[in-house]
């Protein structure tokens, strides 16, 4: 697998990836089984959703096709086992270096059961990443900041089309929350996710 320079049609997975490793890493036991921003997700089971789609994203880098990639989220329930702090960590670092070989961004692949172009999946990985992070932030009381380049790409992902040929109703995962015309970045990004970017932060 290459591991050379990213390329202006790339990006790089590593920073976003290791921000959630380090948030992962300061959830406490006692953290496991408080709500998250996700519905019927306590935090082990969006921990466990976690490690999950890192090993399905670095197999649809590598078009290692097979039922990981062929099970739609959500047919079941995620959770974690002892020593998931180090299995989450090796997963986001696999799942980073994957997306670095140029070759994971072209062609055809396939994620939760859905044929996709390799461009695609990467940008799908990176809002991934980048909403979940700040699930799992939000869920926990942390600080959250992802670099600008994954804010921007999970941006693009989620704005609907101008076509608006679903109405206008529904975004890519979810209906979009309205967030004020001043409002940041990640504001924008997570309501465009279908999230309130209020969650837990009014108390």
């Amino acid at each position: 697998m290459s591991e050379g320079p990213l390329t202006t049609d790339m990006l790089d997975l590593g920073p976003q990836a290791r921000l959630v490793a380090r948030i992962a890493e300061r959830v406490t036991d006692e953290q496991l089984s408080a709500p998250t921003p996700c519905p019927d997700y306590a935090v082990r089971h969006l921990l466990g959703h976690m490690i999950g789609l890192s090993h399905a994203f670095q197999g649809a880098a590598r078009k290692e096709f097979g039922p990981a990639l062929d099970t739609p989220p959500g047919d079941s329930l995620p959770d974690v086992a002892p020593g998931w702090r180090a299995e989450l960590a090796q997963a986001l670092a696999g799942l980073a270096r994957a997306w670095r070989d140029p070759e994971a961004w072209q062609g055809m692949t396939r994620a939760g059961g859905l044929d996709l172009p390799g461009e695609v999946a990467g940008l799908v990985a990176v809002d991934e990443l980048v909403v979940h992070g700040w699930d799992l932030a939000r869920a926990t009381g942390q600080e959250y900041a992802p670099d600008e380049a994954s804010l921007k790409a999970a941006e693009a992902l989620l704005t609907p089309a101008e076509s608006g040929e679903d109405g206008g109703e529904g975004g890519l995962f979810g209906t979009p929350v309205p967030v004020p015309d001043d409002a940041s970045l990640l504001d924008r990004v997570i309501g465009l996710s279908g999230r309130d970017p209020g969650w837990g932060a009014r108390s």
